[in-house]
């Protein structure tokens, strides 16, 4: 009896110093900022990280920033911006929350800046391919999932259908990206169709996800994540990091360049 108490004792005790402890520093954090109101930040600006359109070949990022006020403090906003070879523009497909709420879809393929600050947050690079042709063939494929992609009309903060939940489809329909979303990208692991097993969006290992609120993943590009309460914690191997619920990626960045002749 001694004994099994003891074990849940260090199960709680695990569980509040990996899981929760991390999320209450970073609201902590984000409630003792100066205050100033999202509403004044620049969204639009490029933040240098985008080639000029006009003087390189297709092109597809993908950026992660902290979200929108209190929801920054547990987790991440994520996008794909996309330019074919003849294009002078680039596309941003992402879904923005609150066109659901006032009834219309969510899904957001439009021109605009693929690098802007995001409510005041610095959008970090995640994946940056470039080429020719055949990064045109994987751009086609992406708007073509961005257009299949069943949750238009639906969107939930935690645990999905979301923003990330979006991206991680986008990326599942095309694995040669091999994107590692960040683990407080929260989202990312609501499965669609109520799937209870899937291919991680990497398309390098397999996960399993009880719509969002529970799950396990073990990818090579991923690493081992376990997923409580849609909070996510792990470990990553290629590059070493460890992986905290809000704080997000703790050692080498998994930014990647990938050109395509």
């Amino acid at each position: 009896m001694k004994f099994r108490l003891r074990c849940i004792a260090r199960l709680i005790t695990i569980i509040v110093t990996f899981f929760f402890m991390p999320v209450g520093c970073m609201v902590a954090a984000h409630y003792s900022g100066d205050g100033q109101g999202y509403r004044t930040f620049n969204r639009h600006g490029s933040t240098g990280q985008a080639p000029d359109a006009a003087a390189e070949g297709a092109v597809i990022q993908v950026y992660a920033a902290r979200a929108a006020r209190w929801r920054g403090a547990f987790g991440v906003h994520t996008w794909i911006a996309t330019k074919r070879t003849n294009e002078q523009r680039y596309t941003r497909l992402e879904v923005i929350g609150y066109r659901v709420y006032w009834g219309g879809g969510g899904v957001q393929v439009r021109h605009g800046t693929p690098d802007a600050m995001w409510f005041g947050n610095h959008p970090n690079l995640l994946r940056d391919i470039r080429g020719g042709q055949h990064v045109d063939a994987l751009i086609d494929r992406l708007h073509a999932a961005a257009e299949s992609y069943p949750y238009n009309k639906r969107y939930q903060v935690w645990p999905g259908p979301n923003s990330n939940t979006f991206t991680a489809y986008l990326a599942r329909q095309v694995p040669e990206l091999r994107l590692e979303l960040p683990s407080n990208a929260i989202g990312k692991d609501y499965l669609p169709h109520g799937a209870l097993a899937g291919w991680t969006p990497s398309g390098t290992g397999a996960q399993l996800s009880l719509r969002g609120y529970a799950g396990v993943l073990a990818s090579l590009e991923e690493g081992f994540e376990l997923n409580i309460l849609g909070l996510t914690a792990g470990i990553d191997l290629l590059p070493p990091a460890i992986k905290l619920p809000g704080v997000g990626r703790l050692g080498f960045p998994d930014k990647r360049r990938i050109d395509i002749p």
